[in-house]
């Protein structure tokens, strides 16, 4: 799909050919491909794989976050840019996709106004591994449902990530509504490490897109995001999204997208832009 959520329907290939026997040493012929999906530009993940022995590139090119205060009662700002973070995905089966998100660069510029401190770190980040799991709707129908575990290991230079092992699991939704809206609602359970080290909690994220043609290849969408953390004095994380996606082939897609913080633990802004190939 050319939306990025799972939120446009495939087409049905079930009825012309069984690829349950496609394998990634046996791929899926090019005439048997499903439609492009990919798991970016929005939060809410695709509970569509990557087809049997072929590979997929989804990368920012560019990511920028701005956040004032962020909880803190000092005057603080914070600034994050990352370029070409990349999850690397290939599929294994017709139904099973292994995933592996790659923090390539980033640089964070904290300034305390109060204080008049200002820190930076820069450098390569977490890496996170996934396996996505189509259960129904991967090749036709007007829902489709994925089940995708995750673990995040503390690849993080210059304290840009906590150091700890963490993982989760993501439930992605895709349903198809009328007039060719497609929508896409997701749950994910993480398991993070306390912030004084000491022990892990639970921290639920939710989501909900929904996306349509707006002419031609372009399409866009509108997301809302949830997090919420079991942690002591943790704060609501609420977001609203909107972004555009754009197929320049039947396997390229760009995108960018601004993610606008709506409470004070979020961050204030966040534009991107990115591209998504398969081969």
């Amino acid at each position: 799909m050319l939306m990025g959520a799972g939120t446009s329907l495939h087409g049905g290939t079930e009825g012309q050919r069984n690829k349950t026997g496609f394998n990634l040493f046996n791929p899926t012929p090019r005439d048997l491909l499903r439609e492009l999906s990919t798991d970016r530009p929005d939060k809410t993940e695709s509970p569509y794989t990557v087809d049997a022995g072929h590979f997929q590139i989804e990368s920012d090119l560019v990511n920028f976050s701005y956040d004032a205060y962020n909880g803190d009662p000092s005057d603080t700002r914070t600034e994050s840019w990352s370029f070409a973070n990349t999850n690397f995905k290939v599929g294994l089966l017709n139904n099973v996709d292994l995933q592996l998100v790659v923090s390539t660069f980033n640089h964070v510029r904290v300034e305390d106004r109060t204080a008049r401190i200002v820190n930076e770190s820069s450098g390569f980040g977490d890496i996170i591994t996934r396996l996505k799991i189509n259960v129904w709707g991967n090749d036709g129908g007007t829902t489709a449902f994925g089940v995708m575990p995750f673990v995040k290991f503390p690849t993080a230079q210059d304290n840009l990530g906590n150091g700890a092992v963490e993982g989760g699991l993501i439930l992605p939704l895709a349903i198809s509504l009328p007039a060719d809206f497609g929508m896409g609602v997701m749950t994910q359970f993480d398991f993070n490490r306390d912030s004084s080290g000491s022990g892990y909690h639970p921290e639920f994220i939710n989501t909900i897109t929904v996306s349509h043609s707006i002419v031609g290849d372009l399409g866009g969408y509108v997301e809302f995001f949830s997090s919420v953390s079991t942690e002591d004095d943790s704060e609501w994380i609420g977001t609203v999204d909107l972004g555009l996606t754009y197929g320049v082939t039947a396997d390229i897609q760009l995108d960018a997208g601004v993610n606008i913080g709506v409470t004070r633990a979020a961050d204030d802004i966040n534009p991107f832009v990115g591209i998504s190939w398969r081969f």
